[in-house]
């Protein structure tokens, strides 16, 4: 039997939960998550290229939410051996499948009356 939180289905070890949408909502949450991927999908970009994309970003909020996606293989992290040193971030596979995802809630958005 599985121990379930009653908030998000998350069971009580901190895995995800089982149910995707309420899964897809704990690996996204906030409105910068979905705003990150979306600013990945054209391809790798640096810490710095990311934080200028995204006004108001905090580089606290912007680390946290892409060790996240690192830590849940949607997102990729590559340092590289130079002076200064470089770190490049870029969507696995996995994170690119979200770009359906994103499209979709875009058009569906575009919808909604102003």
């Amino acid at each position: 039997m599985t121990v379930h939180d009653d908030r998000a289905g998350r069971d009580a070890s901190g895995g995800l939960p089982d149910c995707g949408v309420a899964r897809f909502l704990v690996l996204l949450e906030g409105p910068w998550a979905t705003l990150i991927v979306r600013e990945l999908l054209p391809g790798p970009r640096r810490f710095g290229e990311l934080r200028n994309a995204l006004p108001g970003i905090s580089a606290h909020t912007l680390t946290s939410r892409l060790r996240r996606f690192e830590q849940h293989g949607i997102v990729t992290r590559t340092s590289f051996a130079e002076n200064p040193p470089r770190v490049e971030y870029e969507l696995t596979a996995l994170g690119q499948g979200l770009r359906t995802v994103l499209e979709s809630m875009s058009d569906w958005a575009l919808t909604v009356p102003r």
